[in-house]
């Protein structure tokens, strides 16, 4: 099972996407790969990666699984 999540999304919007994923009890870690084109990656464990995969699936924003 995977252990990363790959993201894309607006690069302004990964301050809001690293607060939510830490308001869910630090569910995973998100580090940003290039801040740039908006790149990240959220590290998850194998008990809550299909917790994260499904709140990332409903963010107020846009994004795109890698």
């Amino acid at each position: 099972m995977k252990h990363e999540i790959y993201l894309q999304l607006a690069p302004e919007k990964i301050d809001l996407l690293t607060r939510l994923i830490e308001a869910y009890n630090h569910l995973g870690i998100v580090s940003t790969l290039d801040r740039q084109k908006g790149k990240v990656v959220v590290r998850v464990t194998p008990d809550t990666y299909h917790d994260v995969y499904k709140i990332l699936q409903h963010l107020p924003f846009p994004i795109q699984i890698l």
